[in-house]
């Protein structure tokens, strides 16, 4: 495959100083590009310009340095991200959309059961409707076993400056992860594993006592701006399912939860009322909307 680079559509460049473009701070020197392959995988970098160094003949230009950019393409809260994957995944051929399961009001949690009038406000209809397995499983590491390099692979190839055959090899001996939900095709395809660039996360989430859901978009786009390669949505407090909708829609990385957290809402915080088919559900509920990955307590403390 062939690539070529392209600045960004905004036209961020070196020359043109410190300001605010869509919410987003570029300073003189840097600007934002893409590597784009000839297969329709546009990979973002930053672009850093470097001063010019001192030599005996005067002074020597530098390459510019390429970081890994985690910030997406931005995105208005109210609208979401463009589904950057759909395209990939209807072309495999192996999902198909469903009605999913029915949204109850004490998916939200034990504060919206109890509070009387309108709920919080839900993300902007657009007629999703989930995906799921016509059959066989839809990972990537049943693809990278099959012997397949999918353009998420391609996708974080670029990224890390490796052969995808590397990265899909990676991905089949079970040495690496790429977390990529069917249903979260906003994300920018990203690997975890001990051959690649060290990762950071970054945890957000409400609670009981503060935040909002406007609060919790923002704090994923400053975790993205600042280089979180995945956010993990640990609320505990009112409109968690709601919560988790607009972090999801708007999120170009990875999400992840701790999905006892709202199982134990669903039964007022009451341990013992935890149920295999009610923390089942609650999987379902959060595949069904995009999560990436689980952290999954294997016990609860009763005390």
């Amino acid at each position: 495959m062939t690539a070529t680079t392209s600045s960004d559509s905004l036209g961020y460049g070196p020359n043109v100083g410190l300001e605010d473009i869509e919410g987003k701070q570029y300073s003189r020197n840097r600007r934002k590009v893409y590597e784009d392959r000839t297969d329709g995988v546009r990979v973002p970098f930053t672009e850093v310009v470097l001063s010019d160094s001192p030599g005996r003949d005067g002074p020597q230009p530098n390459v510019p340095v390429r970081l890994y950019d985690t910030s997406g393409p931005g995105s208005v809260a109210t609208e979401g991200l463009s589904p950057l994957r759909r395209s990939w995944i209807e072309q495999r051929g192996d999902v198909e959309e469903y009605n999913g399961r029915p949204v109850a009001r004490r998916d939200d949690g034990r504060a919206a059961v109890r509070r009387t009038g309108a709920g919080a406000e839900t993300f902007p209809s657009t007629g999703r409707r989930p995906l799921r397995s016509t059959g066989s499983p839809v990972t990537q590491l049943h693809y990278a076993r099959r012997g397949e390099v999918t353009p998420e692979m391609a996708f974080v190839a670029i990224r890390e400056g490796m052969p995808a055959e590397v990265v899909r090899g990676e991905i089949a001996a079970g040495r690496a992860i790429l977390p990529a939900n069917v249903n979260h095709p906003e994300s920018e395809p990203m690997i975890i594993g001990s051959r690649f660039l060290v990762k950071v996360n970054a945890n957000i989430g409400n609670s009981a006592v503060s935040s909002s859901i406007d609060e919790e978009v923002e704090k994923l786009t400053w975790a993205t701006r600042w280089g979180a390669d995945t956010v993990m949505d640990l609320s505990t407090g009112p409109d968690i399912h709601a919560t988790r909708e607009w972090i999801l829609r708007n999120s170009p990385v990875p999400i992840g939860t701790v999905p006892i957290y709202q199982a134990l809402e669903k039964v007022d915080g009451v341990p013992e009322e935890l149920s295999w088919d009610l923390y089942r559900d609650t999987l379902i509920e959060q595949a069904e909307q995009g999560v990436d990955y689980f952290t999954i307590h294997a016990g609860v403390l009763l005390r």
